[in-house]
């Protein structure tokens, strides 16, 4: 079983903002696939598919970011998902705006959302799938910048990226992590 999780803020407020790229992958990897996110429960919006006899489930929380691990806290429970079949998708400002990176580990690092998902899991050892989104060029606060839509010049390499972030996505379903972190992470 394979869960993947992408974060972000529900609603046309937040559309395509740079805090809803874990949104944009989960989307991207369902339109890629033919599949459809229409279940709604556990405070989020998700759908089970089958591949190659791996069962995967995507999820979309939508209690907002900050109280994400709510969601996946009360998913996980309900289909008796391990933290090792757990991947979450999510904006970094400390990356490269497009840039991807995979980890199985880590803090929070100053992200709110995974701050609430370690909260909630009680651990930090949980694989995570990051797309930059780099930091603002002018003076303003992190939460203006994070809840804005991409300059024009970051637009295309954070949607090229979307295509890495779904294949990345697709080769854990067939691979051990460690080696789509080599392959993805080069």
């Amino acid at each position: 079983m394979k869960c993947i999780v992408g974060l972000g803020n529900p609603g046309k407020k937040y559309d395509q903002t740079r805090h809803n790229v874990g949104f944009m992958i989960i989307d991207e990897l369902a339109k890629q696939n033919n599949w459809t996110l229409q279940q709604e429960k556990f405070r989020g919006v998700y759908t089970i598919e089958h591949v190659n006899g791996e069962k995967v489930l995507l999820l979309k929380p939508f209690t907002y970011m900050n109280l994400s691990g709510e969601s996946l806290r009360q998913f996980m429970d309900y289909y008796n998902i391990e933290t090792e079949d757990v991947l979450v998708a999510y904006d970094d400002l400390d990356l490269p705006p497009g840039k991807i990176r995979l980890r199985e580990k880590g803090s929070h690092g100053g992200h709110n959302g995974i701050r609430n998902i370690i909260d909630h899991l009680g651990t930090k050892e949980f694989k995570r799938l990051r797309i930059g989104i780099g930091r603002p060029s002018v003076p303003m606060s992190v939460v203006d910048y994070v809840l804005s839509k991409f300059d024009k010049e970051q637009q295309e390499p954070v949607f090229n990226s979307m295509d890495q972030a779904v294949k990345a996505c697709e080769a854990w379903i067939e691979k051990p992590f460690n080696e789509v972190m080599n392959e993805f992470n080069a």
